[in-house]
């Protein structure tokens, strides 16, 4: 299923679940009535961030709003998945294996082009990440605190606080990103 499509019918069908009006959803999440139904008509291709905004409002995962429901088995080949962008194309989030509720985490492949930038906002409550960097060099700051990650470095923290992502070298970051969400 194409990405836009899967957004417009997850986000819809949550919305629905949840018996939220748009101007209810709109509310919650701090995005536009007119910027969610958009989205739920699949006329627009949401950014990181305002799915972020969706996911945590809805108090879901964010893989939950693209994933196209699933099988006992699950290939993904790197020319079939659509990436995410923020930053001008400078940060791409390929999202890999989504969130189900018999696992609590979903997982992403990240690139990130020099003087890429991304600034999270914070995710639900409990919420986990694990990051493994496979090239480059990159800052992740957390609460304050900043750190430098090269090839084969790996970073856990809670991610329920604001934190952000930022190429410091020359090269393209390539990093595999884990989210755990904790059990309710």
């Amino acid at each position: 299923m194409e990405l836009q499509k899967a957004i417009a019918q997850n986000a819809r069908e949550i919305r629905e679940k949840k018996k939220l009006t748009l101007d209810a959803a709109a509310r919650q999440t701090g995005v536009s009535r007119s910027m969610l139904a958009q989205i739920e008509k699949g006329d627009v291709n949401p950014t990181i961030s305002v799915l972020w905004k969706i996911a945590n409002g809805y108090k879901v995962s964010f893989t939950s709003l693209m994933d196209g429901h699933g099988e006992d088995t699950l290939l993904i080949r790197s020319d079939e998945v659509t990436a995410l962008q923020e930053d001008g194309g400078k940060y791409c989030n390929y999202p890999a294996f989504p969130f189900r509720e018999d696992r609590l985490f979903e997982t992403y492949r990240i690139e990130i082009q020099p003087e890429g930038f991304l600034s999270a906002q914070p995710h639900m409550p409990g919420t986990e990440e694990y990051i493994t960097v496979f090239a480059g060099s990159v800052e992740i700051c957390v609460q304050g605190n900043s750190y430098c990650l090269g090839m084969g470095d790996s970073l856990r923290f809670k991610a329920d606080t604001e934190h952000s992502y930022r190429n410091v070298g020359q090269d393209t970051v390539q990093l595999s990103m884990l989210i755990y969400y904790a059990a309710e």
